[in-house]
Order: C-alpha cells, then structure tokens, then sequence
C-alpha cells in the first residue's frame, strides 16, 4: 500500500443536536481496493449495496441488512450508461450525489464508490456479458440490451469490490435473477442476498423514478401494487392466469396508466411462464404513467391441489 493511504473525500451529516457522521468517497478502483485490502487485513468482512443513486428508503434499507451480515458496508453509486436504451431516459435518471453521500451518512455506510464513466469503461473496453434464460422476456423484451449492461456493471462492481454479500432489492426481480445466474455461472465468489420491496405508505413501490411522477400521476401510480396484490389473492386460490391477467391489464388502464407493457406470472425460481401458482411464482409488471415507466411484482402463494405443472406451455388454455 502507498503510505499516502487512498484518496478520499468525506461527506457529513449533522442532525441536530448530534455529532456529524460522514462517508468516505472512492473515486477510484485502485483506492477502492486500499481501503478493501486494510479491511480484509483486519479479517472483516464486506458488503456492498449497487445503486444508480437518487437514494431513498428502500436503498438505506438494504444498508441496514447489509449491516446485519458484514462488518463494512460499500454502497456504489453509478449511473450505468450500457443498461439504458434509451438516451432520453439515461439524460432524465436523477442524479443526486450529494444528497445520496448524507443520506448515506446517516445510516453509517462505510464508503461510497462513485466512480466516473471513464474509470468504469476505459478507451478500448470491449467486454460485455449476457445472461440468457432469465433476461429473456419481461423486461428484456421491451429493453433490448437492458440485462447484458447490467450484468456487465454487476460483474465489475463484485470483482472490484471483492464483497462478501451484495444486497439488491425484490422489486426488481428480474434483475435479481439475472444477477444470481451470473455470480452462479461465472464462480463469483459473491453471495446474492435479496430484501423485500419497501412501499410508501399507499403500497407504491419505492423507486428513483418516482420523483418524476406528476402529483396527478402519483395518485394513481399506487394502483399498480393495488391490482398485483389482488390478482395474487385470486392465483393463490387456484384461478387461471389468462383470466386473472386479463381482468387485471383492464383494471391498470382503466385507473389511468396509458400502457401495461407486461404482466405476467412466472415461476419464481427460472422466471418461466405459469397458467396457475402451481409453484412459488411472481407476479410482475410494468406499466407506463406518462413518460414514467413503473415495475412492480409481488409473490404469489402456491394453490392448494394443483395436480400440473402450471406452466404456460402445458396448460389446456
């Protein structure tokens, strides 16, 4: 190690009538890897917390798990230009460093990496990563692209990272078992810890997008957990998908979103397509609030007496 030790920048968080706490920033993989390297000499052991930024509850929530399992916690923040296919949307993704640093000095996370673009994607890089079977479909379909950016990125933040755990949320399901497949696949010496979705008080699935909600779509973006929570109550008692989905697309426009991209049951286990919860299964969906495009799912409990195997491709119709 060089004996000017990494170079870090501290960010804090005073309220009142406390001490201020802060946060180191990590520009850099090789200061990364300083600091890793004098925990790892202590026999500590790391966590980390992958983000776009723009934080809020549900990502301090997986600080706090992350807490529970790991003796330092990283929390990364970087927008990752190869996962948008969309310019538009990548220009829109709020970024918030500066208020993401003392929301994560609240919660004592250790350091946060936020590297540029450059550091993350060097002239000449050439690399990209596909993980087929679960990006197919879903979001994969509407996203082309989507899933090789990042499980790309993923790959890179656990290598440079060398974490113990990493803790991503449920809501994003899909990526989730992307990220899973990819650390079983490529020997990443990673465990893949999920944590439930946290809701605002009306059910509405914490998001970095929601701020871009209009009050008016606000209103009606809660609809969304409102009707996979239904349409789950239904499965879980043995009805259809076809019937079920159906009835729940036409509740979703009806409350106001202009597009349901998707929504579907999938084996929770493979994301495969399913007719009934015959198996532990997800509901998932994605639909469209102006130019707002909101996921969601929720699981769905096995029927009771399913004799099939409920997969889509053997059903009856």
């Amino acid at each position: 190690m060089s004996g000017r030790g990494p170079c870090l920048r501290r960010s804090s968080f005073e309220p009142e009538g406390a001490l201020a706490v802060s946060v180191s920033i990590v520009r850099t993989v090789a200061d990364l890897r300083e600091v890793v390297g004098e925990w790892r000499a202590l026999g500590l052991k790391v966590g980390v917390v992958p983000t776009m930024g723009a934080l809020h509850e549900g990502h301090l929530s997986l600080v706090r798990a992350a807490f529970k399992r790991a003796d330092r916690v990283i929390v990364t923040l970087f927008v990752n230009p190869t996962q948008f296919d969309n310019a538009t949307d990548l220009g829109a993704y709020p970024r918030t460093e500066e208020t993401d640093a003392a929301k994560l000095a609240s919660v004592k996370a250790d350091v946060l990496f936020a590297p540029d673009v450059s550091e993350m994607y060097p002239s000449g890089f050439a690399t990209s990563i596909s993980v087929r079977g679960v990006s197919e479909g879903l979001c994969g379909t509407y996203r082309p692209g989507h899933f090789d950016g990042v499980a790309t990125v993923v790959a890179k933040l656990l290598l440079q990272t060398t974490a113990d755990l990493a803790f991503f949320g449920e809501k994003d399901f899909q990526q989730l078992q992307v990220v899973r497949r990819l650390v079983r696949d490529l020997d990443i010496h990673t465990e893949i810890v999920g944590c439930p979705t946290i809701r605002e008080p009306d059910g509405l699935a914490m998001s970095s997008r929601n701020i871009r909600l209009t009050a008016d779509q606000r209103q009606v973006a809660p609809h969304l957990a409102e009707v996979l929570f239904s349409a789950a109550e239904k499965l879980a008692i043995g009805e259809r998908a076809q019937r079920v989905l159906a009835t729940s697309r036409e509740a979703l426009l009806s409350a106001g979103f202009e597009r349901v991209e998707y929504l579907e049951l999938r084996s929770a286990d493979g994301l495969l397509p399913l007719e009934t919860a015959s198996e532990p299964a997800r509901l998932l969906a994605a639909a469209w609030l102006g130019g707002v495009r909101l996921i969601d799912n929720v699981s769905v409990g096995v029927c009771a007496g399913s004799a099939s195997t409920g997969r889509a491709d053997d059903a009856d119709g």
